[in-house]
């Protein structure tokens, strides 16, 4: 399940999308139009900042905007930034051990499949396919 923190940083960023207001958006704004208590969305922004996808400004001109384009921003990198890997299982996270079960796991081919689709699902989605 995509948590809320998850759902919140795809808003913050299609927010941040549309509204670059030709420099960095204030984070007051952002928490107006989204319903976001500040105090949720400081933290928010700063793992997108320390994850690469947006840039932060202190001061009067300050807020966030992003680091790229919208359309270079796929929707499975955001939330695997924010909810760490879409993998269903342990066993099919990157670099996870070896499973001894795997050959005789009946399951398994379920598990990949269902990842595959999630995966390929949010990786078809850019941030550019929200903004309005």
């Amino acid at each position: 399940m995509i948590s809320t923190k998850g759902r919140y940083a795809i808003r913050v960023m299609i927010d941040i999308a549309e509204n670059p207001e030709g420099g960095y958006v204030p984070l007051k704004d952002i928490a107006a139009r989204q319903d976001i208590s500040k105090k949720h969305l400081e933290s928010i922004g700063k793992e997108l900042v320390s994850g690469g996808l947006l840039m932060a400004a202190s001061g009067r001109s300050g807020g966030y905007k992003l680091s790229r384009t919208p359309e270079d921003y796929k929707i499975s990198e955001i939330l695997e930034l924010m909810e760490g890997t879409l993998s269903p299982v342990a066993c099919l996270k990157e670099n996870a051990a070896p499973c001894p079960r795997a050959q005789d796991c009946k399951t398994l081919p379920m598990w990949q499949e269902y990842y595959e689709q999630t995966r390929a699902f949010f990786d078809s989605k850019t941030l550019s396919d929200f903004i309005v």
